[in-house]
C-alpha cells in the first residue's frame, strides 16, 4: 500500500540562507564579483556573489549571462552615477531583504532599484512611499479637524457668555443675593450688587 505524499517545508530556511550568504559576503568568502561604484569622484568597491545579484537584479543577471569567460576567477562590474551609500544599501537589501535608510533617501533607493531592475526593492520603496504619503495626509486631516474644532470652540463661548448675561439680567433682584455655585460666583459678589441697588 502506497503512503500519501507529505510536504516538508521550512519557514526558516529562506531566512537562514540569506543570513548565511550575507555572512559569506561580509567575510569575503566565495565572492566571485567585484562591483566598482563611482559617483562625483567618490569611488568604492564591493565584493558579492554573482548568483545572489543575478537572482535579485535583472540588470546583473543580463550582465553575468552575457559576459565572456574571464581570465581571472572574479568578474568586475563598473557602475557610474550610483552613489556609494545607495549601492551599499542596495547590497544589504538583496542579502537580507531589509535595509534602514533615511526618509529622504527612499526616492533615491527607488531610482537605484529601477536602474538595477530589482523588483523587490522597487515594490518595497513604492509601498513605503505610499505609507509615508498616507501618514502625511492623515496628519493634515487631523490638523484640519483640530483647527475646525478650535474655531468652533472659540465661537461657542461667546454664545454661552451672551446667554449667561441674559439670564442674569432677567433674574429677580431679590434672588441676586443667593450665590449660584454652578457659575462659580461667590456669595459676596451678589450681596455687594444688592447693596449697590439699595
Amino acid at each position: 500500500m502506497e503512503s500519501n505524499p507529505v510536504l516538508l517545508e521550512s519557514k526558516s530556511s529562506p531566512i537562514n540562507l540569506l543570513n548565511e550568504m550575507h555572512q559569506l559576503r561580509l567575510l569575503g568568502h566565495l565572492c566571485d564579483v567585484t562591483v566598482s561604484v563611482e559617483y562625483q569622484g567618490v569611488r568604492a568597491e564591493f565584493v558579492a556573489h554573482k548568483a545572489v545579484l543575478a537572482a535579485t537584479s535583472k540588470f546583473f543577471k543580463e550582465v553575468f549571462l552575457n559576459e565572456k569567460a574571464m581570465d581571472g576567477p572574479r568578474s568586475n562590474v563598473f557602475l557610474n552615477e550610483v552613489q556609494v551609500a545607495d549601492f551599499a544599501s542596495f547590497l544589504e537589501f538583496v542579502y537580507t531583504a531589509k535595509v534602514e535608510v533615511e526618509e529622504d533617501r527612499v526616492q533615491r533607493m527607488l531610482e537605484i532599484a529601477e536602474k538595477l531592475k530589482c523588483l523587490d526593492l522597487s515594490e518595497t520603496c513604492f509601498q513605503l512611499k505610499k505609507q509615508m504619503l498616507e501618514s502625511v495626509l492623515l496628519e493634515l486631516q487631523n490638523f484640519s479637524e483640530s483647527q475646525n474644532s478650535e474655531e468652533e470652540g472659540a465661537a461657542h463661548p461667546d454664545i454661552l457668555t451672551d446667554s449667561k448675561a441674559v439670564a442674569e439680567a432677567e433674574q429677580d433682584p431679590l434672588d441676586s443675593s443667593v450665590a449660584r455655585p454652578s457659575h462659580g460666583a461667590s456669595s459676596e459678589v451678589p450681596a455687594a450688587k444688592s447693596k449697590e441697588k439699595m
